[in-house]
């Protein structure tokens, strides 16, 4: 199984959220994010692939139904490109799948960082086919470029991705908080357009190292980015650009 892009991250920023200034508390409407987060979660624990449910057994019975399910949800790029329609609609169930608790808590809190604000900015209908169309084009494009894997692709990764380049274009000053383990994870606060571009270019660097084997789908993540980016730049132009945002910080901060 392909996982997500929440193990890179753990090594480069440990924990992140977003920051404003002070002002009343308040929280921003953002049913399509919290939908998606709710959904995200209760599929993954009834699944088998957080090893709750009694039904899947345990043991080698339970590996062997979490395999089944992602091969079943989740995309397998060797056979994307068949003439069969049920191919062809799993790079949108895999978006809903995850492989393991560390996977989905850090997609999660990406998504609930980052996706508010975006989805506030563009509006609920036209957030929720972007994130769906995004995330399916991202799985496409490593579907694409790894034809032949035999490996099952599952998460929201490249949908996340893409949510992250928009909120690099519309908010490039928007202050996030980084631990790095380089700077013996001294809490730091970098505005998004110093954080972000950072983790492309580990994404990218990855990529050049990794395989079509079991791991993270590091291209997945640069083609959900490079989608989200250009999306938000053709879709509202420079002049949509916000500079600063008076918005509460969400509550606590816990490792991606």
């Amino acid at each position: 199984m392909i996982r997500n892009w929440s193990t890179a991250a753990r090594t480069t920023l440990a924990a992140v959220r977003r920051l404003a200034p002070a002002g009343p508390s308040r929280r921003r409407a953002a049913p399509v994010t919290y939908t998606l987060i709710t959904l995200c979660c209760v599929l993954f624990l009834i699944s088998p692939a957080a090893g709750l449910n009694p039904v899947y057994g345990t043991g080698e019975e339970l590996l062997a139904a979490q395999r089944a399910y992602f091969r079943r949800w989740g995309v397998i790029p060797a056979e994307l490109f068949e003439d069969s329609p049920g191919s062809a609609l799993t790079p949108a169930t895999a978006l809903f799948v995850h492989g393991s608790w560390v996977h989905l808590l850090g997609n999660m809190l990406f998504l609930y960082v980052f996706g508010a604000m975006t989805e506030e900015r563009m509006g609920r209908l036209q957030y929720a086919l972007f994130y769906l169309g995004c995330g399916y084009l991202a799985l496409l494009g490593y579907a694409g470029a790894n034809a032949h894997s035999q490996e099952s692709l599952v998460g929201a990764s490249g949908a996340i991705s893409a949510v992250l380049g928009a909120f690099l274009f519309l908010f490039p000053r928007a202050r996030v908080t980084s631990l790095l383990p380089f700077l013996f994870f001294l809490p730091l606060r970098f505005p998004a357009w110093v954080v972000l571009p950072f983790w492309v270019t580990l994404q990218w660097m990855a990529a050049g190292r990794a395989g079509d084997g079991p791991g993270v789908a590091y291209l997945a993540h640069l083609v959900g980015f490079g989608l989200g980016f250009a999306f938000a730049w053709v879709r509202f132009g420079p002049a949509a650009r916000v500079k600063s945002v008076p918005v509460t910080a969400p509550e606590g901060e816990n490792q991606p």
